[in-house]
């Protein structure tokens, strides 16, 4: 397992955090106490959606609503019942599961701006629910919620709540960082632009992306049933939308993408909004909601000065820490041969039309086991669109497409990876903040069988090592093993086409599709990459390669498909390709 050695100052920060956490009930005047509550009942929201929102990419006004679930089926079922809290607990999470399963098929399907107007419509709807309801107290809300007793010792004071509502904030943390550094983590934070390689890599998006709802909710609801027990009494108003929102904002203000964003982020938001409340009166002499005018002023000068949030400015203030080996660890069992000869992939009589445009028109063609076909023809030709056809990534007008045998013509992304096809694309798509072991650990995601419940609870260590050990070995394998620690986006065009080789060769592909790798290499990486395919040939993988260096396809590939405007030109050897006067004529433009 990769880490870093970590500086005394980095080492530090969360026994200082913890011990600062622990003076403030002890020490503080009940007014830090009570903040420091909320501070951390926030803190429990926002980290659900710092892995929602922050690196899912999946934005959410709702939140309030399932804590208002929390709240709500804690407190019904203590007034009206006299059931256990801790029994209410439970049911509220069960409560939360079916509705957030529910709500996220039909909302997390959406794109673009529905998604967000599609949160703010349900989160509205619970809202008005919890206040039309009598049996929920209408609008006058539920009193007499019972304080919360743990190992015989009753919570009713809120300095003693208060080390619960830490112990279970902390626990969040550590499960959601645990949650980010893992098979899903990394599955999930490719969720946010770059759905279509998360899928190609065998991720089924949708539904992680419902687990990842999922969490969040569940944190919400849990933020809830403590509140409800601090309070001792709940009414609709903290579960309205303008909350919802407040929520989203923490997590953005204090840096979406890092767990200790949320933290940072309640903090802030809650510090300002109580100093503006008793500052404000007093400089314009007269009451009213002014702190919010300024409070959205303030907020937005943040966002523009540092649009990453906060917690980012502070970490790159903290000494850089030192980059620690890989773990030594066996790597991942290799997938079995595939048995017998013949043919590996057959396309027959393929077509796509893209309404009144024929792509792909009625091509025929197959590769051969242990074989490197070079697919090739004009820009425009439909080469890359072939790509997609046989990975999933757009489906067939007409015509059948069968690997090993099997059809795989109407199957997802993430179907046709599981059975060994493994690709890289014609425009780079790497996750660019996280390392290159990271993406190319993502390769070998189907390799792996660690979820989020594992991971959360740091039960996948074994697992995880033997991920990153066959990661760096295919980071070897390509020549970039001093870069393995190197945020992706920080390397040249030529070495993120690298990267995204390494990370096919990670999923153990019988067949690797590779769209245009030679693009934006100097020489001798070419001829390292001749290499590379050689010795992949040689060792039993079958490659079929769409590229434009010609000096490249004529030395690496065993035979060629010539495509022209959407049609098979011809099929055959290199030499015989090049003394082709159609070829000539179509790809070199005629021949005098």
């Amino acid at each position: 397992m990769s880490g870093r050695w970590t500086s005394p100052l980095r080492a530090a920060g969360p026994l200082i955090f913890v011990a600062v956490l622990v003076c403030v009930p002890l020490f503080m005047r009940q007014f830090w106490v009570t903040l420091g509550n909320y501070v951390g009942l926030y803190s429990i929201v926002a980290l659900g959606l710092v892995l929602l929102t922050g690196v899912a990419g999946q934005t959410s006004f709702g939140q309030a609503a399932f804590v208002g679930i929390g709240a709500y089926a804690t407190a019904i079922l203590s007034t009206h019942y006299g059931l256990s809290p801790w029994l209410n607990l439970i049911v509220g999470l069960a409560l939360t599961t079916a509705l957030a399963l529910c709500i996220g098929f039909i909302t997390l399907r959406m794109k673009g701006h529905y998604l967000p107007l599609a949160t703010i419509a349900w989160g509205i709807s619970l809202y008005f629910l919890f206040g039309n309801l009598d049996y929920l107290g209408g609008h006058t809300g539920i009193t007499g919620i019972p304080a919360l007793h743990l190992f015989g010792l009753e919570l009713r004071n809120e300095r003693y709540l208060y080390f619960l509502i830490w112990g279970i904030a902390l626990a969040a943390l550590w499960a959601t960082h645990n949650v980010l550094d893992s098979r899903p983590g990394r599955a999930i934070r490719a969720l946010r632009g770059q759905l279509e390689m998360a899928e190609a890599f065998g991720v089924d998006a949708a539904r992680l992306k419902i687990i990842v709802f999922l969490y969040a909710a569940l944190l919400a609801c849990i933020s809830g049933w403590l509140y409800a027990h601090l309070q001792r009494f709940v009414n609709p108003t903290p579960f309205g939308i303008n909350q919802g929102i407040e929520y989203l904002f923490m997590a953005v203000v204090g840096g979406a993408g890092s767990v200790w964003g949320a933290v940072v982020g309640a903090s802030i938001i809650t510090l300002a909004k109580q100093v503006l409340q008793d500052v404000l009166p007093a400089l314009l002499g007269k009451s009213g909601n002014f702190e919010i005018v300024v409070f959205g002023v303030l907020m937005v000068l943040l966002l523009q000065w540092s649009r990453e949030g906060v917690w980012p400015l502070l970490a790159r203030l903290l000494p850089a820490a030192p980059v620690m080996p890989v773990r030594a660890a066996a790597p991942l069992p290799m997938r079995a041969a595939v048995a017998g000869g013949g043919a590996l992939l057959e396309v027959n009589a393929v077509r796509k039309q893209f309404g009144g445009l024929v792509a792909v028109a009625d091509l025929t063609f197959a590769i051969r086991q242990r074989e490197i076909l070079g697919l090739i023809g004009p820009n425009g030709a439909g080469k890359s669109t072939m790509f997609n056809l046989i990975s999933g990534a757009l489906p067939l007008t007409a015509g059948s497409i069968r690997f090993c045998g099997q059809p795989i013509s109407n199957l997802t992304p993430y179907a046709i990876a599981r059975l060994g096809i493994g690709r890289t694309f014609q425009h780079v798509k790497l996750v660019s903040q996280m390392s290159v072991l990271d993406n190319v650990a993502l390769g070998a995601y189907l390799r792996g069988r660690s979820g989020v419940l594992r991971a959360a609870l740091w039960l996948d260590r074994v697992e995880e090592g033997r991920v990153r050990a066959t990661a760096l070995n295919a980071i070897r394998r390509v020549g970039l093993e001093s870069y393995w620690h190197e945020p992706a986006g920080n390397l040249p065009l030529g070495k993120q086409r690298i990267v995204e080789i390494a990370r096919a060769l990670a999923a153990d592909p019988v067949l690797l599709l590779l769209d245009e790798p030679a693009a934006g290499l100097r020489f001798l990486e070419k001829q390292e990459l001749a290499a590379l395919l050689r010795d992949l040939q040689s060792s039993g993988m079958t490659v079929l390669l769409v590229e434009h260096d010609m000096d490249f396809v004529m030395g690496v590939t065993d035979r060629l498909v010539v495509m022209h405007f959407g049609e098979k030109l011809a099929e055959g050897a290199p030499a015989d390709i090049q003394r082709d006067p159609a070829v000539r004529n179509a790809y070199l433009g005629g021949v005098a």
